[in-house]
């Protein structure tokens, strides 16, 4: 009947609006008019979509190099990744992510990968396998361990393992020798193991949040540092060579500024006194207590 037309009608009007990537292939088009192909790469975005899976006309898609699916509610990627080796940016930041596929490690090409902000455990130890990977984030989530594999990953510059649940530095980072920036900050770590020496091009090193309770000698010897933030750990005393690390430009204050950030620790007096001072003060005292 006539009233029931307009009844239907009116329930298609007020349905839920259909997500783009959706509405893109109901209306016809084809999947790849929502590439987008820049100067440099080939890229599709599909943020806050409100996905709970990957749509299956992704993985038909090979010549993708930059791949944006963060901020939606994807509870798993499929081992389909895999045929997208192309990728070189990819993105998974902010979904419900419980664990990554081993096929990731078909990415041969890839160079940055966010999986910032979900609800891993573990990382596939095929992640190693992306040699050419230089950016890595991995905050945010509830990791405690790293394969042993990650030494492979020599090309890795940053690393951000903040918010997770480390008790220690893993070993494997200590192998990683071309990072030049380091994010642990808000874990569960009580020390710094002294094979932090190797990581000789680190310019940026935060721990803050931590219980951290000494800072290791080798630490000094580090003499790229620019940015060294132990803010918020359980510090009583600061190790002699720390003068050595002539880089740092001042006792820092906002989190952004290079520096030594070494506020809100329980240093053993006159320590927090010389700190006040300013960092030529703190490197005259730490040099002359030799």
């Amino acid at each position: 009947s006539k009233n029931e037309g307009r009844r239907s009608m009116f329930f298609l009007r007020k349905g839920p609006k259909l997500p783009a990537w959706e509405d893109a292939l109901l209306s016809g088009k084809e999947p790849k008019s929502l590439l987008k192909r820049g100067l440099r790469y080939v890229s599709l975005s599909l943020i806050m979509k409100g996905m709970t899976s990957t749509p299956d006309f992704l993985w038909g898609l090979p010549e993708v190099q930059k791949l944006n699916l963060s901020r939606n509610q994807l509870v798993v990627i499929p081992p389909s990744l895999g045929k997208l080796d192309r990728l070189v940016v990819l993105n998974l930041g902010g979904n419900c992510l419980k664990c990554l596929p081993k096929e990731i490690g078909l990415l041969r090409n890839l160079k940055v990968l966010f999986v910032n902000m979900n609800c891993l455990t573990e990382v596939p130890a095929e992640l190693s396998l992306c040699r050419k990977l230089e950016v890595l984030s991995l905050s945010h989530n509830c990791i405690s361990q790293l394969p042993l594999s990650f030494t492979d990953l020599t090309s890795l510059r940053k690393l951000n393992l903040s918010n997770n649940r480390f008790v220690q530095i893993p070993l494997c980072i200590f192998a990683l020798r071309s990072l030049d920036f380091l994010h642990l900050g808000s874990n569960r770590l009580e020390n710094i193991a002294e094979s932090v020496q190797y990581l000789v091009n680190l310019q940026i090193f935060i721990v803050e949040n931590n219980n951290i309770r000494t800072l290791p000698r080798s630490l000094c010897f580090i003499t790229a540092l620019e940015l060294l933030n132990v803010d918020y750990n359980a510090i009583q005393t600061l190790p002699d060579d720390l003068y050595l690390l002539r880089r740092l430009p001042r006792i820092a204050w906002n989190p952004m500024d290079k520096g030594l950030h070494i506020a809100h620790n329980p240093l053993s007096r006159p320590l927090p006194e010389v700190v006040e001072g300013g960092l030529d003060v703190l490197f005259n005292y730490l040099r002359e207590k030799k």
